[in-house]
């Protein structure tokens, strides 16, 4: 076996990823968010041949799957999200009601393993904090910073990565299009109070039928998907099931490819 040299194992850390990264800075879409949503979309977004990254602020991918339900690590999904983890090789157990349990750690594992095999970048501890705007206030980017960062406190200056479209698949704060709010005065959403409404108590019947519907774009060149897309709208939370956030991140990809269409 070759000797192993320090200096040069860090060199090919810092090389490889300075590669990656400088790729990065100019995109057809940015994700905000690694978990089931966000992941998907990458995923099928990659497929298609769209230069897509995805932003992850924690060190961890998969957002609230990791946990199943009080942290016994199983999710569940509906017959209409079953084909997305088919796809990708998740093996499904049917329970006696028609739903399908899958493993939590198999799925966060090949759902983002299929993502980058696709050609999507994932890139964790990465989050973004801003956006870039253009003429119009529309928005042309994202603005990323370390996690460890903000978690941190410290005066650092984050860089700025082109995209002609961005996706909101943040979670339940909905972290991109609160930025839009609060630093676009201007800005108006397609929901009752033209801004984030928040989301509502669990009904998964109901926030899982009005996540589709909720996933669009919100704001020029800004798509929200996932329970970002609800929180925005005002829909209800709905556990560990998955199966919304799953369709979601597909149709978001699919709102984001007839997007770039009119770049």
């Amino acid at each position: 076996m070759a000797k192993i040299e320090d200096t040069k194992v860090t060199a090919a850390v810092v090389e490889r990823f300075l590669q990656d990264f400088l790729d990065m800075v100019n995109l057809d879409v940015a994700i905000a968010g690694a978990g089931p949503a966000g992941v998907t979309a990458a995923r099928y977004l990659a497929k298609a041949g769209v230069k897509v990254a995805v932003f992850e602020r924690n060190l961890h991918v998969g957002g609230g799957m990791w946990g199943g339900g009080i942290l016994f690590p199983r999710i569940v999904i509906q017959d209409a999200a079953k084909g997305i983890l088919d796809e990708v090789g998740v093996r499904l157990e049917q329970t006696s009601d028609g739903y399908y349990v899958a493993d939590s750690a198999e799925t966060v594992s090949k759902c983002t393993a299929a993502a980058i095999d696709a050609g999507a970048k994932v890139v964790v501890g990465l989050g973004v904090e801003d956006v870039m705007i253009r003429e119009n206030d529309r928005i042309a980017g994202v603005v990323v910073n370390w996690g460890a960062v903000e978690m941190a406190r410290l005066h650092v200056d984050p860089v700025s990565i082109q995209a002609k479209v961005v996706i909101d698949a943040t979670g339940h704060d909905s972290e991109v299009a609160r930025i839009v709010q609060r630093k676009i005065p201007r800005a108006k959403f397609p929901t009752q109070t033209g801004g984030v409404v928040g989301e509502k108590p669990m009904w998964a019947a109901v926030g899982e039928t009005e996540i589709l519907n909720n996933t669009r774009e919100i704001y020029p060149n800004l798509i929200v998907a996932g329970m970002a897309a609800n929180a925005v709208f005002g829909s209800p939370r709905m556990g560990p099931i998955f199966g919304g956030m799953l369709l979601s991140g597909r149709k978001a990809a699919d709102e984001a490819i007839r997007m770039l269409g009119r770049a």
